[in-house]
């Protein structure tokens, strides 16, 4: 079983990971806030939250996003997937410029995960494929 657009789809979420990783180490040049401190000015902060709730969706995500190429298929995972990595970007910008601006960003990659992992189940259940 070949599951390429998945497989380049998760690649293309390491490289945007790498970029909020970058971001951070910026962040903390920028603001001089030496590590392991994890507190500083509000423009700071937003780019380490950024961070740290991607991690957090990436737990749900990632098992998620191979579950649904698995049993639901390659392409389907995958455009699931981008639009996944869509609304991480657009949270990840609308959460660097001013924290209010981060909800729909949010919404939009928390429902392409649970449509991923429903997309798995049903696969499972034997109601695709």
């Amino acid at each position: 079983m070949q599951l390429l657009w998945t497989s380049w789809l998760t690649v293309a979420v390491l490289g945007f990971y790498m970029w909020i990783i970058y971001k951070v180490g910026h962040a903390r040049t920028q603001f001089q806030i030496k590590a392991p401190a994890t507190d500083g000015p509000p423009e700071f902060l937003r780019v380490l939250r950024v961070h740290a709730n991607t991690v957090e969706q990436m737990v749900l995500f990632f098992p998620a996003l191979w579950l649904c190429a698995i049993w639901a298929g390659d392409k389907l995972a995958a455009a699931m997937g981008l639009v996944w990595m869509a609304g991480r970007c657009m949270y990840a910008i609308g959460y660097y410029a001013d924290a209010s601006k981060r909800s729909m960003g949010f919404m939009i990659s928390t429902l392409a995960a649970m449509a991923l992992l429903l997309a798995a189940m049903t696969g499972m259940s034997g109601v695709l494929k």
